[in-house]
């Protein structure tokens, strides 16, 4: 285990030195010039090249890059050029909200997806299969911003069930919190659960033809007991690697979902830091999704062996 983990955390360092160069590479190839943004429309050419002196963006690319990488190595992601604030500090300031957001809509999908996904196999071929797939396919069909929309003008707007937007941290009221969570995790959670629901009820009608489950079937167990004992545990690897794939698609989905809720989060920091052209904010943006990506992906191993102990690395 330790040397699966040591050499998945090696492995990652050419990942990111990847991910480092095209983010950077991107943004400057970019349109838009911070310093002009910063300088203001009625700024003359002298006080913006003054000012890109300032910011360093008269140097060669590759100075700048070399420049920001030396820094990233040892912890210093460089400050934003908005606020001139470090960059560590502006995303640990979100953290909070994009975490609190992103874990409450991972359990309500797994708590929520793999039932509906092993029941729609339990009953395959039956207006129940149909319905979760029905739900299943307009919920990956729908974008997240038309189901957030929709649920605020129901649930906020007309039935005045619930805040329409905002955040309140949990450590501050929890019960506040709830109440302003349940729209954007729902939200977030219908799109990842289309996509587990599809892939549990797949792989487990895969598994219930298999000898081993007609075996535990002729020995007297009961369906439920088949299916949630016997076959739903030997259809967990694909279940649990859609799971971490949907973790990172949540990334994207965060991004959007914060902006319609309006929750101050590392997803509005994303979009409110590339209007902006603040490339120091974006590039620690990038490399913290990526090195999320990454501990999903060493998560996603380590279950492997522990839900199937025959699988080696």
């Amino acid at each position: 285990m330790l040397r699966l983990v040591a050499l998945r955390i090696l492995s990652s360092v050419p990942v990111m030195f990847i991910v480092a160069v095209i983010v950077f590479g991107l943004l400057r190839l970019s349109p838009g010039d911070p310093a002009v943004i910063l300088a203001g429309d009625s700024a003359t050419p002298e006080a913006i090249a003054a000012l890109r002196q300032q910011l360093g963006l008269d140097q060669p690319l590759p100075i700048q890059f070399v420049t920001w990488l030396s820094g990233v190595v040892t912890g210093d992601f460089g400050q934003s050029i908005l606020s001139r604030m470090p960059v560590l500090s502006l995303i640990f300031d979100r953290l909070e909200a994009t975490l609190v957001l992103a874990v409450s809509a991972i359990i309500i999908t797994v708590l929520i997806a793999v039932p509906l996904g092993a029941i729609a196999a339990w009953r395959h071929n039956s207006w129940i299969d149909r319905a979760v797939m029905a739900l299943s396919v307009a919920g990956f069909s729908v974008p997240a911003f038309v189901i957030g929309y929709l649920l605020m003008l129901f649930f906020s707007v007309k039935w005045e069930l619930l805040p329409v937007q905002g955040y309140v941290s949990p450590f501050a009221d929890p019960g506040a919190a709830v109440r302003h969570l349940i729209l954007p995790s729902v939200t977030l959670a219908l799109v990842f659960m289309a996509l587990i629901a599809r892939v549990t009820r797949s792989s487990l009608l895969e598994v219930l033809n298999q000898d081993f489950v007609r075996t535990a079937r002729a020995k007297g167990n009961s369906q439920r007991r088949v299916l949630w004992r016997h076959a739903l545990p030997n259809a967990a690897v694909p279940i649990i690697t859609v799971i971490g794939i949907g973790i990172a698609m949540l990334i994207s989905g965060v991004v959007v979902t914060e902006s319609v809720f309006n929750i101050p989060g590392i997803g509005r920091l994303t979009i409110d830091a590339i209007l902006a052209r603040d490339y120091p904010v974006v590039q620690g943006l990038m490399l913290f999704f990526a090195l999320i990506y990454v501990g999903v992906n060493l998560l996603i191993d380590i279950a492997y062996i522990i839900v199937d102990p025959r699988i080696r690395y």
